[in-house]
């Protein structure tokens, strides 16, 4: 047995991520977190070997949802559920006992693709064959297509995101060695740091700080807002976001991960398979569609900051 495994408290600071969804707070983590330790302690157990075992009991779930009955479709469900227990597990082992690898983040994802994929092919190919309605062959072909537009969707909005801040952070390194100008820190780095913070004190203490760093030796760090203009627009956002930081819940509130759960697990428990995956898959695109109209909102953020950096430049080179 490991001696050098810190406590629950201290696990759950490690191991747990400052922001996640709300599914996985409130119904996987308080089982999850605990298991992480007890796993660390008394067994030899890798995080690859714990997502192999997630990603086999999903193929499990899978075989029980084909069988099409409800009586299997709650045993298919619950053994999704801890198949997504196994899955939040691996990597929270890795982050307790440093055994992460670019290899097991790899698995981790393809197999989390292979399972949602194998699910609802069988979840909508046993109530085809129980009712006899085409409409499951469909939904089979949108549960596999939602899944994969909601992650290109993630990767290529991270992709854009991170343009805009490496152009940004450019610009101020060429303005710092021509002005010795102050650092650069994103409101959106801010706040995630310090979920309580409240915004608009948070530029107001900027902006002050910008005026006393004028007279002092070491100035303060110059703060870039790229979701100025979605805030302004949506006020009651910045008290939603505030809250649910407070308890490590993101505001993407329908994700990938929700929108499973009401396919798998909501559906085939309630026997509304048709209905639940229906839904799920409609409040998955509306989520999916507020975060691309706030990536909008934000590039014009980006645009007028790159402007502001090149009229300065304009300002210095004609002083």
């Amino acid at each position: 047995m490991r001696r050098d495994i810190p406590p629950l408290d201290e696990v759950r600071r490690i191991t747990q991520k400052k922001r996640d969804a709300w599914w996985t707070v409130l119904l996987v983590d308080p089982v999850a977190t605990p298991l992480v330790r007890l796993t660390a302690m008394r067994t030899r157990i890798t995080p690859n070997q714990i997502t192999w075992g997630a990603f086999i009991l999903g193929l499990g779930s899978a075989v029980l949802f084909w069988l099409g009955d409800w009586r299997w479709l709650i045993a298919g469900a619950v053994v999704y559920h801890l198949s997504f227990v196994l899955d939040c597990m691996d990597g929270k082992v890795a982050r307790l006992t440093g055994q992460g690898s670019v290899f097991g983040a790899w698995l981790d994802f393809v197999f989390d693709r292979i399972r949602v994929m194998v699910c609802g092919v069988a979840l909508m190919a046993g109530q085809y064959e129980r009712t006899g309605d085409e409409l499951y062959i469909w939904l089979a072909l949108a549960v596999v297509g939602l899944d994969t537009l909601r992650y290109i969707n993630s990767l290529e909005i991270f992709k854009i995101r991170h343009s805009m801040r490496k152009q940004i952070k450019e610009r101020v390194k060429e303005a710092r060695r021509a002005e010795n100008e102050a650092e650069l820190a994103f409101m959106e780095d801010l706040l995630r740091d310090n979920p309580e913070a409240d915004i608009e004190q948070d530029l107001q203490k900027a902006h002050s700080a910008q005026g006393i760093a004028e007279a002092a030796p070491q100035p303060a760090p110059q703060v870039v807002d790229l979701h100025q203009e979605f805030r302004s627009r949506f006020p009651v956002y910045l008290r939603m976001r505030s809250f649910l930081l407070r308890h490590r819940i993101r505001t993407h509130l329908i994700s990938g991960i929700e929108f499973q759960m009401g396919v798998f697990m909501i559906g085939p428990l309630i026997d509304q398979v048709l209905w639940a995956t229906i839904a799920s898959g409609a409040l998955l695109l509306l989520f999916e569609l507020a975060i691309i109209y706030k990536l909008l909102l934000s590039t014009r953020d980006f645009t007028r900051t790159i402007d502001s950096f090149a009229q300065r430049s304009r300002q210095a080179a004609a002083a």
